[in-house]
């Protein structure tokens, strides 16, 4: 049975041209990218199996790498992972619906990029600051001097006081790492941290004009913090994270 092909989608760009962004290799073949145009707009598409796109590492990769080429170009608003359209004709009429939203959202997110920083804190100085807190001590003395049993109201308290402790550091690092960077950023996001050492989540969109003065104030900032946490810094990515309206194909399989 021959299997159906439909759209495959990666991003949104504003152009009324026809234009090529070379191959992607999607359900085990490799594919043509180009667009398709509604107005003043242009989804960035393949043609494509019908069908459930699992998100494996090399799924993703390869939807990334799209967006991500794209992105050197031009201002993309990214599709999520895995939407599939069955013609071209559904894809003008998803643009058509989306000029609104679009209109609102490139003034916003042009000649910009998104950015990450992750700041985790070494095991080591966490647990060194921690034994410089009395209250953090106490609790832990006290629960180290009684049995398992009579220990049960001193163990909350020690929980209460090591999760005070944690929102402590978190707020410091707030103050002295995402604040700063809030004054060249055009936007700033602090999210949700994750994992027991994790100080701060955050996404930036960086004016492309602003890029270097931005990176430079995260070394910096990273020099003052040397030898007590790590910094994942990642990007350029495209504005993920300070759209609106998060676009999904209403329909897509």
């Amino acid at each position: 049975m021959e299997e159906k092909l439909g759209i495959y989608l990666f991003g949104i760009i504003e152009t009324n041209e026809s234009q090529s962004f070379g191959e992607v290799n999607l359900a085990g073949e490799s594919r043509q990218v180009y667009t398709v145009s509604c107005q003043d707009t242009a989804m960035v598409v393949a043609e494509a199996p019908v069908q459930i796109y699992e998100p494996t590492r090399r799924n993703l990769k390869a939807h990334q790498d799209v967006v991500t080429r794209v992105m050197k170009q031009q201002t993309i608003v990214p599709m999520s992972f895995g939407n599939v359209l069955e013609s071209e004709q559904d894809v003008a009429i998803l643009l058509e619906k989306l000029q609104g939203q679009l209109k609102e959202i490139f003034p916003k997110i042009s000649n910009k990029i998104e950015v990450g920083l992750k700041v985790i804190g070494h095991k080591e100085w966490i647990e060194k600051v921690a034994q410089e807190q009395h209250d953090l001590q106490n609790a832990r003395n006290k629960v180290e001097a009684k049995s398992k049993e009579a220990g049960y109201y001193e163990r909350i308290e020690l929980g209460e006081a090591a999760k005070n402790f944690m929102l402590g550091m978190q707020k410091q690092c707030e103050q002295e790492v995402f604040e700063p960077l809030t004054k060249i950023a055009d936007a700033a996001k602090s999210n949700e941290v994750i994992g027991e050492r994790m100080l701060l989540n955050s996404s930036f969109l960086v004016d492309l004009d602003k890029e270097e003065e931005f990176d430079r104030k995260v070394n910096e900032i990273f020099e003052d913090w040397e030898g007590k946490v790590e910094f994942k810094y990642t990007g350029p990515w495209p504005a993920y994270n300070f759209i609106d309206i998060k676009l999904k194909a209403a329909g897509a399989s």
